[in-house]
């Protein structure tokens, strides 16, 4: 593995669905040298999409990563998907990375899977390029799609290039920082740029483009910007080390331009990756993190599970130390040791084995048996736990069953093999119903989760219709008391129990404290308590969805020397939790998407009208080239067989993203529905 922290690029790629995300990856390892046969998406030949459900699809669905090189630098790069269904996979590369490309549509510009995909990356702090792709598109427009950087992402872009030619006629870029032409005369990979003048209906531009350059650049450089405040020429090696000073600190992002289906832009791209982007040792950690040390105690984040008959295959991020086949390392998670069996390098499907990782490292273990997504590895002697990965609250619901008394078994383990992988996947036993229910993010999700059964797992379902995961709340604060009492003629139960309930705000989730004083319950019950409010929290009183948004307050309480227990603590509180519930003006809670259409001009009408048929709230409209982008904010339960009435209504040539933005107070209609069952 890498030596040397310096010449080490961990980089992924992120991008809405369709933005070219894929095809710009599969050319970097074309032109790495890491592949001899440039992959397709449209032909199902890509290397990274590489599940068969990816090729068929046309999409990517796992994160997938591998190793190239380029002009000495080592580069790890993750291919991400860019659907909103397993941003999961997005959330958990980005929190391991140390910088990402983003790619861009040239026409769609800045697209709603984009906006989330960056938010993350300002939330993790890791260092951006801006790759503008698909110019050789009708609408095509660099300039627009940087002022749309600006202005929805607030982000300070610095364009390092200037297209040459427009849509069919693109051909090349002009470096500004050198103010040379780099012209690609075929479509063919095998022909390198050509370097050349700058065109000369580009030229006035260009220069006056470079001195914006300049001016944006200097400041990130006491050298420089005094030689830009005397008026003398800053020469282009600082100006490079201005531009990667302020994409280290985030203060800026540099902008590139190509086409990677036409094979236009790549090369540059790979430049400004070792150029800009940082080694391990250069990126600001968040409090607590380690900096990247080879010879300090190790640690490591895992950051994906894959499991299979053999056993799970985990991948890591190292962040400090060296790990070598047969150490022994402490899940600080779960505070278990584990012992290391395998160690490998990833490209895409294929592993080789190593004999060693160490600090800055992205490679997979085998042999951990119970490390899951988020969870900390380190050195035993030295323990140390990492921020954890967050996992959005899933939206969606299925019921699944198995086909034959034959799947049961294998149902079970399956299902569970799913959710360890997928963390975004969660299960439910629904009492009244006897069903396993899974949820995820999205309908698409679900149905290549349950594709994974029959394929992977050999496990055939029933699986029932998309049902909208409702949340409950409370909106009064109440006060319960509950003695939880029984004597069979052995060893009694006794708890007494005084808790007091109140809403929280939307997204506060489910907070728990104990004021108990005096000793009215001794400490080690206390967590039982706890446990019993959380467990009866799992199934509310409206229509047995989950309760969230409130914290519960242990006030008061009894217990007896002989007949108290944990058990009976538990019990006496998720009864008091249940009868709180039932008094605090219970309310039901439907998750509300963000919807983003876009519409040819002459069906904005009917899609207006469409949506506020779907109580939808609209937020924007905008134009985008010859067509109309609307931003809306829709209940998830009527958005099922949108894209039906859509393609209807607009001849088939409208087009929508969706995803999940918050959750709302749902109407009496709907709860009363919900209540019919």
């Amino acid at each position: 593995m890498n030596s040397n922290l310096r010449r080490l690029r961990n980089v992924g790629v992120i991008a809405h669905v369709d933005a070219g995300k894929t095809t710009t990856t599969e050319r970097i390892l074309y032109y790495t040298g890491e592949s001899h046969r440039m992959g397709e998406v449209h032909e199902g030949t890509t290397r990274m999409d590489f599940d068969p459900q990816e090729r068929r699809r046309g999409i990517t669905i796992n994160s997938a990563a591998t190793t190239v090189h380029w002009k000495g630098v080592q580069i790890n790069l993750i291919d991400t998907p860019g659907h909103i269904d397993f941003n999961i996979e997005v959330n958990r590369s980005l929190r391991v990375l140390d910088g990402a490309v983003v790619v861009f549509d040239g026409v769609a510009g800045v697209e709603p899977q984009t906006e989330t995909n960056w938010r993350l990356a300002d939330k993790y702090r890791v260092p951006r390029i801006a790759f503008i792709n698909k110019l050789d598109r009708v609408g095509a427009d660099f300039g627009r799609v940087v002022a749309m950087m600006e202005e929805r992402l607030g982000a300070t872009v610095v364009p390092l290039q200037l297209p040459i030619g427009s849509e069919g006629e693109f051909r090349g870029v002009v470096d500004l920082l050198r103010l040379r032409a780099l012209v690609w005369e075929r479509d063919d990979a095998r022909a390198p740029y050509r370097e050349t003048e700058v065109p000369a209906e580009l030229e006035a531009l260009a220069i006056r483009q470079r001195a914006r350059l300049v001016e944006a650049v200097v400041e990130q450089d006491e050298q420089a910007l005094q030689a830009y405040l005397d008026g003398r020429p800053v020469d282009e090696a600082l100006l490079r080390a201005c531009i990667r000073r302020g994409t280290l600190s985030g203060a800026l992002v540099p902008a590139l331009a190509g086409s990677a289906f036409r094979n236009r832009g790549v090369e540059p791209l790979l430049d400004a990756v070792v150029d800009y982007l940082p080694s391990p040792q250069e990126v600001l950690r968040a409090e607590g993190e380690p900096a990247s040390d080879p010879d300090a105690p190790f640690a490591a984040l895992a950051f994906k599970v894959v499991a299979d008959d053999h056993g799970s295959m985990v991948f890591v991020r190292v962040y400090r130390g060296r790990l070598r086949r047969g150490d022994t390392v402490l899940d600080t998670s779960t505070g278990r040791t584990e012992r290391i069996g395998r160690l490998y390098e990833v490209h895409a499907d294929k592993h080789q084995e190593v004999s060693q990782l160490q600090a800055g490292d992205i490679a997979a273990i085998v042999g951990l048996k119970d490390t899951l997504t988020g969870h900390t590895l380190s050195d035993p002697a030295h323990p140390l736990r990492l921020e954890e990965i967050s996992v959005p609250e899933p939206v969606i619901d299925v019921a699944v069953e198995p086909r034959t008394r034959a799947d049961v078994p294998g149902l079970a383990k399956a299902l569970q093999t799913l959710v360890r992988e997928d963390p975004s996947l969660r299960l439910r036993h629904d009492a009244e119903s006897g069903q396993t229910v899974l949820s995820g993010m999205g309908e698409l999700q679900l149905e290549v989760s349950i594709e994974k059964l029959r394929a992977r797992h050999g496990v055939e379902v029933q699986v029932g219709r998309p049902q909208v995961a409702y949340r409950e709340t409370i909106t009064q604060a109440v006060e319960v008391h509950h003695l939880h009492r029984k004597q069979t003629g052995g060893p009694g139960q006794f708890a007494e129990v005084r808790l007091r309930f109140e809403p929280l705000a939307r997204g506060e989730g489910v907070h728990f404290e104990s004021r108990v004083v005096g000793g009215a319950i001794p400490r080690e019950f206390i967590p039982a308590v706890e446990q019993g409010v959380r467990r009866a929290a799992q199934s509310g009183v409206l229509g047995g969805f989950p309760a969230v948004d409130f914290r519960a307050t242990l006030v008061d309480g009894g217990f007896h020397e002989r007949d108290s227990s944990s058990m009976a603590f538990e019990h006496a509180a998720a009864a008091a939790a249940r009868e709180a519930f039932a008094k605090a003006g219970p309310q039901l809670l439907e998750p509300v998407m963000a919807v983003e259409v876009v519409t040819p001009l002459e069906y904005l009408g009917d899609c207006l009208g469409d949506l506020h048929r779907r109580r939808g709230s609209v937020r924007s409209q905008q134009p985008r080239g010859n067509a109309a982008v609307v931003e809306a904010w829709v209940p998830l339960k009527e958005m099922f067989g949108y894209i039906g009435s859509l393609r209807a209504l607009s001849s088939g040539r409208a087009q929508y993203t969706m995803q999940f933005d918050h959750y709302d107070a749902a109407p009496a209609g709907v709860v009363a529905e919900v209540a019919l069952g």
